[in-house]
């Protein structure tokens, strides 16, 4: 969890709004309350530790509601990161998959995913509503970044782009609801003249008239200058897709590495190594080495955080199971 440097320099109301800290204990308690009967045993002490380390570590957002996930924005870096890091083996098999597939992955660390978010990071690889097309993971990942990091951003930038199509005022810069972001979505894919785009300069105008008032996470208007000042004329998912790639964006959220180095993850590497190694000198240990794991979980049953230690195996078993069949089938 990123921390600002300046943050001795804040009040204690800047510091808690900064970094959440009243959500998170409101969640931990409420999480207390509704398994008291498992956590008390166990001395809520160090039940408390557990939760916040794993809020520190970024894990404490698996198999959570996704109302949790967006809830902060330290919580959307965190399950953008445990993409990554479950599912890269796909980009490095070189694998296309569809949205389907790609929404279908997000749900199994989030169950409630929505399907609409995966939609319209889709449609920002595509720059059509071809849902159906097959898309690179690295393509897919850096798009659905933005849709989730910066997602009332994208709202509140769709409006503008939409009023500018329409010819109306883009003076009055309004926040979407959740219906008319929809609604607004289908236009933008309909819109005949969307594919010509609107003029850039006017564009970037009132992205910064937004940004100025806005509350909501939004990329750098250093970025986004950058990116509207290299043409005269820009669609909406043109734009998004230039945010995607643009590297000091990628950098600044921090969930991400960059794209070179977007499939390299040595730490990971070297322990599928040490594992396979280990399966491959002593195959029998391995076998007791199970059924002593089987033995030590009964054991932990009822340990509190429960779900924190099966995050960290699951997180690791995601990354390390493909690994594993891509050895077998070679």
């Amino acid at each position: 969890m990123k921390m600002n440097t300046d943050r001795f320099n804040l009040t204690v109301d800047e510091y808690l709004a900064e970094t959440n800290v009243l959500y998170y204990l409101n969640d931990a308690v409420t999480q207390l309350l509704e398994h008291k009967d498992e956590y008390t045993q166990f001395g809520v002490v160090r039940y408390f530790a557990e939760y916040f380390t794993s809020v520190k570590n970024g894990n404490h957002v698996l198999f959570r509601e996704f109302s949790y996930i967006k809830a902060t924005s330290h919580n959307r870096e965190s399950f953008i990161h445990i993409f990554w890091k479950c599912f890269r083996q796909i980009g490095k098999n070189g694998d296309l998959l569809a949205m389907a597939e790609y929404s279908s992955l997000l749900q199994l660390l989030c169950p409630d995913f929505p399907t609409e978010m995966v939609q319209n990071a889709a449609r920002i690889v595509l720059t059509e509503d071809a849902t159906d097309c097959l898309m690179s993971f690295s393509d897919f990942i850096y798009s659905f970044q933005i849709q989730l990091f910066f997602e009332e951003f994208v709202e509140s930038v769709s409006v503008i782009y939409q009023d500018l199509l329409s010819g109306k005022s883009p003076n009055t810069v309004i926040v979407p609801t959740s219906t008319s972001v929809e609604q607004l979505s289908s236009a933008v894919n309909e819109e005949p003249d969307a594919q010509g785009g609107v003029d850039s300069s006017i564009f970037c105008e009132c992205i910064e008239g937004l940004c100025e008032r806005f509350k909501h996470k939004f990329p750098s208007t250093v970025a986004v200058k950058e990116i509207l000042e290299s043409s005269q004329r820009v669609s909406f998912y043109g734009f998004l897709m230039a945010l995607a790639k643009h590297e000091g964006v990628n950098q600044d959220i921090g969930a991400l590495p960059n794209k070179s180095d977007l499939l390299i993850d040595p730490e990971m590497d070297q322990e599928l190594e040490r594992l396979i190694a280990q399966v491959a000198i002593s195959p029998t240990s391995n076998n007791s080495s199970s059924s002593a794991a089987g033995q030590k979980e009964t054991s932990k049953k009822a340990s509190p955080r429960k779900s924190l230690h099966q995050r960290k195996r699951i997180e690791m078993e995601s990354d390390g199971s493909t690994e594993e069949t891509d050895s077998s089938e070679n």
